[in-house]
């Protein structure tokens, strides 16, 4: 051959074991494994466990095993915050509460475990983040906190939403929304607007945050219901209720204003609760004392009444001695405490004094040393 006397050997080009191209096998490095090998080995293992012939039996008992593994894969373990859904060839079956379950082996069953008894909160115009020092930083998203109220103002409203998987309703949650976070989120923006759009700024900022977190949750349920959603909402709690930051301090010196009226307010009450009570008291004294004014005036006038009426029948008896002794005891009654002078007309008509002498007004004995300055008190100059 001609290219028999090329030194080295090897082939037509002379570059024996390595190729034309200098790439042959090489000897240094390691080695690749052969498939061939691995498998062959594979075999002689597999052998060695297995009876010698296996025969119908040895297969019946491989295909028993076989079904028992894939019987016990059918069971799963449910957290407690978890609730199980399964589903059978891809449709809800049904629900399975906390703890150790069992649904039919792959393919037939599968089951899904969704943190249905979890609370979860989401927050709407600001964010939480952790700051470098350890601690907890807000970040105010305008975006999503700046509304407009009623009487066209502009009021900034951070709020937390608190929410949960409807209990029985775990497949409306896993088929009827895609992404339930996002749609809780945008329906929880969506009814506060609507919430705060239908508000006065004044209410918003003072006393009624309760009377708006009630309304929004029951807007979102209302939504979430119609979606189908399967998901509970719990509380709808406001964080943050402020006018924008430049008029706040105009804002907050008209909640002053508000807060001073509120105290004057209470004040007032507080002293008209102590003040009417005592006129009532006072009133109800003077009237008391009016009826006990008049029930003893009505007492002696009907005792007087009687009176009379008695001395009338008396009268009417005999005249002449009663009209005599009502004038005796009137006369005794009205000259017994003055100094009297008795003037008698006498028989003929002439005027006349009589002597009278007031047994009543005598002197009476005196202590010597008043005797003795008695004259000269009473002598006449």
């Amino acid at each position: 051959m001609p290219w028999s006397s090329q030194s080295g050997g090897g082939g037509p080009w002379g570059s024996g074991p390595r190729g034309p191209w200098g790439s042959g096998p090489q000897s240094q490095g390691p080695k690749q494994p052969d498939l061939e090998e691995f498998l062959r080995r594979s075999q002689d293992r597999l052998r060695s466990f297995l009876p010698g012939n296996l025969g119908g039996r040895g297969i019946a008992l491989i295909a028993l095993v076989a079904v028992v593994l894939w019987g016990f894969s059918g069971f799963f373990r449910v957290e407690p915050d978890e609730l199980g859904v399964v589903l059978r060839f891809g449709k809800f079956e049904r629900e399975v509460q906390p703890g150790l379950n069992y649904h039919l082996p792959y393919p037939i069953e599968t089951a899904l475990t969704p943190k249905a008894l979890r609370v979860n909160k989401i927050d709407i115009g600001f964010r939480e983040s952790d700051d470098m020092r350890g601690g907890t930083a807000v970040v105010d998203v305008p975006e999503e906190s700046l509304m407009l109220t009623g009487d066209e103002n502009i009021v900034d409203v951070d709020f937390s939403v608190f929410w949960k998987v409807k209990p029985n309703a775990v497949g409306d949650f896993l088929f009827n929304v895609q992404g339930p976070e996002t749609t809780v989120k945008a329906v929880a923006e969506s009814a506060m607007r609507e919430v705060i759009g239908q508000s006065n700024i004044g209410p918003i900022l003072t006393g009624a945050r309760q009377k708006i977190e009630t309304a929004v949750q029951n807007l979102m349920q209302g939504m979430l219901d119609n979606y189908g959603a399967g998901i509970l909402v719990q509380q709808v709690q406001l964080q943050k209720v402020d006018p924008p930051t430049q008029v706040i301090d105009a804002f907050r010196d008209v909640q002053a204003a508000r807060s001073d009226l509120e105290r004057l307010q209470n004040e007032a009450e507080t002293y008209a609760n102590r003040v009417v009570p005592e006129a009532k008291g006072r009133a109800a004294k003077i009237l008391q004392d009016a009826q006990a004014y008049r029930a003893q005036t009505v007492a002696d006038a009907t005792g007087q009444a009687s009176r009379f009426t008695q001395v009338y029948e008396q009268y009417k008896k005999a005249p002449d001695v009663t009209r005599q002794r009502m004038y005796l005891e009137t006369m005794e009654r009205i000259l017994g405490g003055t100094d009297k002078t008795i003037i008698d007309t006498g028989k003929n008509g002439g005027p006349g004094v009589v002597p009278y002498l007031p047994l009543t007004s005598l002197p009476q004995p005196q202590q010597p040393s008043a005797s003795a300055s008695a004259p000269a008190t009473g002598a006449k100059p």
